[in-house]
């Protein structure tokens, strides 16, 4: 997120009228150019901009959409590098609405949780944005997993989650009858959604109220600007170029088995935890030499690896032989076969970590340093439950942004 600044490259001007999901655009670029995508509001410079959030994502457009309703005046905007929104993390995740129940009291991920949870909620009745309360069940199948389960709901109390309650055998048969388990958590509060739908419906309205959608836009550079636009009097504030990359992450995460039904009616079973050879790689054979290095040369991923050996190769194995993951399943329904599943999309989730092999368990924002970098706000660190949180991780940045750069 970059406050006033100018973008080099070339634009095909404002255009009324088809972008899927929701938006239309009669403008057609050459391939790789810049796409401005706007509907409604004033007509904003496409050239230069009072804020711009880089990256078209649900927590981005979140972001830029609380900004613009509370900044009104402000030029703002968004790019994107694909040519569309919402492709990868928003467009590649489970589509549940996490409840807060997993994460450690006190910490950003547990508060943003349990209040995005209520906003995304509300957002979606608003909008009529179909969603679907269902539930969900936290099941002990070992008498061993019982005391975890319990310390597990007393976790979930802190938060805050709404309607929790511990279930035994017999209520686990009413809710999911094929389910097999000792003891289990109750939660009524999750639910499931369409995310990349709610993160197009936040670009409508980031649009509607006068931002600015550039598409096909990859930031390659950022720097000082030479000279200040000639509509402003003394020049710009914050004086930024950002010329048409990414921050080196690692991905592997580990986390437990899902049987996650979807809007359409499927169910995803999963997710397996599994180094992804891509950062945008949704294909078993997606592979990156460059990413690799990345995460080989400037991440804790090899202390990781030899920290968690034995579980990483058994996630590798489950990966590769649907029997080894089937054989998991049965532990919660034991009726299930190889027969019954199939192999399902992937995604990839951008997972911090530090230089001991250690996962960032929160969310991370900070600014960087010196005279380019204390003009920026980072969000660095935002896996899940970052769809469930948007709404909440954006009223945080408006403010974080608000006193950063004294808007």
């Amino acid at each position: 997120m970059v406050p006033s600044l100018r973008y080099l490259g070339s634009a095909c001007g404002l255009a009324r009228g088809g972008f899927p999901g929701g938006f239309s655009g009669a403008c057609r670029p050459a391939l790789g150019r810049p796409r401005p995508l706007c509907q409604g509001g004033r007509q904003a410079s496409t050239s230069s901009f009072d804020v711009v959030i880089i990256g078209g994502g649900i927590v981005g457009l979140a972001s830029a959409r609380a900004l613009i309703l509370r900044y009104p005046a402000l030029s703002i905007g968004v790019l994107e590098k694909e040519k569309d929104l919402a492709v990868h993390q928003t467009g590649h995740n489970s589509g549940v609405i996490h409840s807060g129940i997993y994460y450690k009291p006190e910490s950003l991920k547990a508060k943003l949780c349990v209040q995005g949870a209520a906003l995304i909620y509300e957002y979606c009745n608003q909008k009529g944005i179909a969603y679907k309360q269902c539930g969900k069940l936290i099941v002990a199948v070992e008498q061993e997993e019982i005391p975890r389960l319990k310390a597990l709901y007393e976790r979930g109390l802190q938060n805050g989650v709404q309607g929790l309650r511990l279930i035994q055998q017999e209520d686990i048969k009413k809710k999911e009858p094929y389910c097999r388990g000792l003891m289990a958590i109750d939660c009524p509060y999750t639910g499931i959604v369409d995310y990349r739908q709610v993160a197009v419906s936040f670009a409508q309205d980031f649009q509607e109220a006068g931002g600015s959608v550039l598409t096909n836009f990859e930031v390659k550079d950022i720097e000082m600007a030479r000279e200040s636009p000639s509509r402003s009097e003394d020049g710009m504030k914050y004086p930024i170029v950002i010329r048409n990359t990414k921050v080196p992450d690692s991905r592997f995460p580990f986390l437990g088995v899902h049987f996650t039904p979807r809007m359409d009616g499927s169910i995803w079973l999963g997710p397996n935890a599994v180094l992804a050879f891509k950062r945008e790689g949704y294909k078993p054979f997606d592979f990156s030499a460059r990413d690799i290095t990345d995460i080989i040369t400037k991440s804790g991923l090899i202390k990781l690896v030899l920290q968690n050996f034995s579980y990483g190769v058994s996630e590798m194995y489950k990966a590769c032989f649907l029997s080894a993951t089937v054989k998991h399943l049965q532990k919660f329904i034991p009726e299930i076969t190889v027969n019954d599943i199939f192999r399902g999309p992937a995604g990839v989730r951008a997972q911090a970590l530090d230089q001991d092999g250690n996962l960032i368990e929160d969310f991370v924002f900070d600014g960087g340093v010196g005279i380019i970098g204390n003009r920026v706000l980072h969000v660095r660190n935002a896996p899940s439950p970052a769809a469930t949180s948007s709404l909440a991780i954006s009223r945080m940045i408006a403010d974080e942004v608000q006193q950063r750069f004294k808007l």
